[in-house]
């Protein structure tokens, strides 16, 4: 029972993540565009398994970073050095994981550019 309601909080924690979060939806889109073509590259299961797993990377990230900042905005919506570096960590997190999941598919897939020309 506690597992249901454990994946039934997670589901909702997607769905106002969507609902609310321009950048979760983007992320979201990546996702969902960028998966099928991973999937019909001609590389091993293992980059498959990478390249996906570098996009789901992302939006967890996005996630915690949400979380972090409704937990400031939660104590006060008034200017603090601290809020701001908190949230400012989170999307600086973000970037990373980004960065990692470009690294990644540029890795991958400009060798196969390479070798169709």
């Amino acid at each position: 029972m506690r597992a249901w309601h454990a994946a039934k909080n997670s589901w909702h924690g997607l769905v106002y993540a969507f609902k609310e979060e321009s950048a979760f939806r983007q992320e979201l889109f990546l996702f969902v565009v960028l998966t099928p073509v991973a999937l019909f590259l001609p590389i091993s299961l293992l980059e498959k398994t990478a390249l996906v797993c570098s996009l789901i990377l992302v939006m967890v990230i996005e996630l915690l970073n949400s979380s972090v900042e409704a937990a400031i905005d939660r104590i006060s919506f008034e200017h603090h050095d601290l809020s701001k570096r908190a949230k400012d960590f989170g999307s600086a997190a973000v970037m990373l994981a980004l960065l990692i999941s470009a690294l990644l598919w540029l890795s991958i897939c400009l060798p196969l550019l390479i070798n169709m020309s």
